[in-house]
Parts: structure tokens; C-alpha cells; sequence
């Protein structure tokens, strides 16, 4: 079951307002907690002592934390990859390795015998966990999960995410990505222009980032970077469906209720021979469209445009379609409504046969 997650920073906020963040996380469903341990220094006691309560109540709503790690870590706590029995003791579910070992070191920690996670990072895009799995691992305990970038201009491109996204794929495991919060002011770094995986999510509301990265079919689990994410932020992730891209759309208040039926409430899917000027939906075609379907606001087409053939238009009255290319109206298709602005770049990804709903 694919999930969604926060980030928390003890380090870098007082306890009780972590602890706050985790009870208004548990209330929208929230299952996956991010963590970091690559700023440690001092005491290995000190460092169970800064971690442990906040862990500890995060899994009492049976949130997972992972904490992110690096070998300077392992160093630093006195830790040998052959005994990762601190990061039991400090409630974690698993590690994350922001920078790896040689690959046999990964492998051998995935049969730890405490059952702890061990998350690669995904977005160097080498060989790495092809090396790992040449040294057989236990691969129901290898995660994959992306970094998130605090700088402007430097988070990864599509394609380069989806490449990694597929090197992680092929072997089955489970990955994740994270989503910035622009109600949020802090991550784990002093520089924080925002905290996404990709760069082109940067500036978007938190929810389209999000059906961005489920809308891959390649990411399972989605987490907000930095913190804290207000309140509306948290609710508006956690409706966002992370199986069947549902987009926003501004409908004309003009419109038939049948045409706005066909819009919010039947089903739809991108037919499998697809056009590069439309998305269309033509389980609603009528062969007999009696009064309804008149014609109305048959202004020329932008893209992102919702329309509806009108009666003008036999054999295709009632087809909903989303308008991929700008073009002209031939008075036959009535404009109902359009994508929101923000979202309209996820209709270049929806594909031959895939489902998908609009919401007002």
C-alpha cells in the first residue's frame, strides 16, 4: 500500500512541538516519518537521548521513522555494519544510507537480525544497487528512497528521476520521494529554497507535487522534506489518491448539469488510441442526444481545456475530451470548464488506457 510521510528534525526544533507535528500528522493518516543523523556529533548516549522519546511516539500511532545515515555516522557512533543494534534501541524502523559502502557492506546489513530497513539512496543514477543486489541481499528489507534538494535550481529533471526510478524498480523495491511544504521554514541544512526531489515541484502546492510523483506509477511512498507543513497542506496530501491522478478543474457555472455529470461524476479513461491534440473520454457518447448537449461557449480550444461534443457533433455527442494542443472551434464542441492552472502539466502523462477523475 503505497503511503505518505513527514519529516522531523530534533536537532532543530524543542520536543514538545515535534511531538505536537506527530499527533496532527497521525489525524490525516500519515504513516512514514523521515529523520536525520548525518549532523551527529558528540555522544552516543547523548544522540539515543535526543532521539529516542520522539521516536518512541511516533510509533505509538505505528509510524515508521527512518533515519538518515552516512558511513561518517557509523564512525562517529562507534558502529560496525555487522551490529546495528543502536538504531534498534532508538525505535528506528530503518536506516538510510545517504552515502553507500562498497555493496557487500549493504547487503550484509540487510540481514540484520533486528528486521531493520536499509534505504539506498536513488538519485545518483549508477550501477549502485545493481552492485548490492550482485551480493544477493535480502530484498525484502532494501528500500529505495531520493534525495531532496535545499538549493534553488540544483533538484533533479524528470528523466533523470525516472531512470533511477526503474534501476530501483526492477528488482521490486520500494521506493519514495519527497514534496516541499511552503508553509515550512526548516530541513536538516542551513540553506532551505524549498526541500523537493525534483526541481520542477519547487514552487507547486503540495498536493500536485504529489500526483506527480504517484502519477509515475514508480514511487510508493511520498514525504514532505521540510518542516513544518501546516495544517491544510497535511489534509490536502492526504486526499490526494495515490493510485488514480485526480485533477482539479475550474467548470463554467453555465454549463448543463448533465455536462457537469459527464465531467465529475462518470468514469473516465484515456482511450488507447490516442490523439496528440486530445485525451478523450467517450464513454459518454449518446446516439441520441434529444435536447440535450446544445451548443454553447464554443470558443476556440486551449490546451488544458475540458469540452464536450454538442449535438452539432453526431456520432461524438457527449465525448468529454482534455484539450493537449491549442485549436479552433468549429462551433461543434462546447467548452465546459479547464484544468487548474497548476496542473495542467499532468495531462502530458496520462496514458493510452489510464483512469483518472476531475474534482471541482
Amino acid at each position: 500500500m503505497r503511503q505518505i510521510g513527514f519529516s522531523i528534525y530534533p536537532a532543530h526544533a524543542p520536543l514538545e512541538k515535534n511531538l505536537s507535528y506527530i499527533d496532527m500528522a497521525d489525524k490525516y493518516g500519515f504513516k512514514r516519518i523521515f529523520t536525520c543523523l548525518l549532523s551527529v556529533k558528540g555522544e552516543k548516549e547523548k544522540i539515543l537521548a535526543e532521539f529516542k522519546k520522539t521516536i518512541a511516539h511516533a510509533s505509538g500511532y505505528g509510524m515508521k521513522v527512518i533515519a538518515d545515515i552516512n558511513p561518517e555516522v557509523f564512525e562517529e557512533l562507534g558502529i560496525r555494519y555487522d551490529d546495528l543494534g543502536i538504531f534498534k534501541e532508538m525505535g528506528l524502523y530503518g536506516i538510510r544510507l545517504d552515502n553507500g559502502f562498497s555493496g557487500k557492506e549493504e547487503s550484509a546489513m540487510s540481514y540484520n537480525k533486528y528486521g531493520l530497513k536499509i534505504e539506498l539512496n536513488m538519485s545518483a543514477g549508477t550501477k549502485y544497487v545493481d552492485n548490492i543486489f550482485s551480493y544477493q541481499p535480502n530484498a525484502e528489507n532494501i528500500f529505495g528512497c531520493h534525495n531532496f534538494y535545499p538549493h534553488r535550481y540544483s533538484g533533479i529533471g524528470y528523466e533523470h528521476f525516472m531512470k533511477c526510478n526503474r534501476q530501483f524498480k526492477k528488482y521490486g523495491i520500494r521506493t519514495a520521494a519527497f514534496v516541499s511544504s511552503k508553509a515550512a521554514r526548516f530541513g536538516p541544512w542551513p540553506v532551505s529554497e524549498g526541500l523537493s526531489t525534483l526541481e520542477e515541484h519547487r514552487d507547486l502546492p503540495i498536493d500536485v507535487q504529489a500526483k506527480d510523483l504517484f502519477n509515475s506509477n514508480l514511487i510508493d511512498d511520498v514525504l514532505i522534506a521540510n518542516a513544518f507543513a501546516s495544517e491544510d497542506e497535511m489534509r490536502a496530501l492526504s486526499k490526494v489518491d495515490p493510485y488514480k491522478l485526480t485533477l482539479k478543474v475550474h467548470l463554467n457555472d453555465k454549463i448543463s448539469s448533465l455536462e457537469r455529470d459527464i465531467a465529475l461524476s462518470r468514469p473516465h479513461f484515456n482511450r488507447g488510441d490516442v490523439s496528440e491534440y486530445i485525451i478523450r473520454s467517450s464513454a459518454s457518447r449518446v446516439e441520441d442526444p434529444g435536447n440535450d448537449f446544445k451548443p454553447f461557449n464554443t470558443v476556440d480550444i486551449r490546451r488544458g481545456d475540458i469540452t464536450v461534443d454538442n449535438a452539432l457533433y453526431k456520432h461524438y455527442t457527449g465525448e468529454m475530451q482534455i484539450a493537449l494542443k491549442d485549436r479552433k472551434n468549429y462551433g461543434n464542441t462546447n467548452v465546459i470548464g479547464r484544468i487548474d492552472e497548476d496542473e495542467i502539466f499532468l495531462i502530458d502523462f496520462i496514458k493510452p488506457w489510464q483512469q483518472f477523475s476531475l474534482t471541482e
